[in-house]
């Protein structure tokens, strides 16, 4: 019951000691959190008797660091223009959409892109210029965690201006998440080219 516990004698209070200190990771102050948590305690009880198990939770963070993407492109390809966010946690939350660093990224339409309006690619980027639009390196990261990537995302393409690539013989692209119908894929796609509705930006949404 509670409150009725005793150690059985010094020896063992000695070797849970030396028990803590033989992990390598315990300190003092963990100790102390310990003693202020006891509810902490019970959860490590149920491990001890094969009620619970410890589960590692891996955070997915993306490092956006510049050529990130270029290896899938090749050698024929270079970065023209990369905006780096710095190091970026995602987590899909329970409405099943996508956050970086707590912000919910959104599918950003400029104006000149609804209402079935087409707007050129080269004009989108300098309206796109000081939004807080994701780089390559999210979309590389998408590519291989596909659970990340909201369900509703499967409609149209979605872009990441951060990065801006330049093909050898000039061209400047930006690369795009697309769903395929039995997977996820990328494209890349020239400035030149006209966006529509169905081409929206990913992009943080306002704090």
């Amino acid at each position: 019951m509670s409150g009725e516990f005793h150690f059985n004698s010094a020896g063992q209070v000695h070797e849970l000691e030396m028990a803590l200190a033989k992990s390598g990771d315990w300190n003092n102050s963990d100790v102390t959190a310990v003693i202020q948590r006891p509810e902490l305690l019970s959860g490590f009880l149920n491990v001890v008797r094969g009620q619970a198990q410890i589960v590692t939770v891996r955070k997915h963070v993306v490092t956006c660091a510049c050529g990130g993407f270029l290896s899938r492109l090749g050698s024929n390809w270079s970065e023209e223009e990369h905006k780096s966010r710095g190091t970026m946690e995602l987590e899909k939350r329970a409405d099943g959409q996508l956050y970086i660093n707590g912000r919910k990224v959104e599918r950003h339409l400029s104006p000149n892109q609804k209402n079935d309006n087409v707007v050129n690619g080269n004009k989108l980027r300098e309206e796109l210029e000081s939004d807080p639009v994701l780089c390559a390196c999210v979309l590389g990261y998408l590519l291989q965690y596909t659970e990340f990537i909201p369900e509703d995302w499967k409609a149209g393409s979605t872009f990441f201006w951060g990065t801006i690539f330049r093909y050898r013989r000039g061209n400047l692209n930006v690369a795009c998440l697309d769903w395929g119908g039995d997977q996820w894929d990328w494209n890349c796609y020239w400035l030149e080219y006209g966006w529509s509705s169905d081409d929206p930006a990913a992009r943080l949404a306002s704090e």
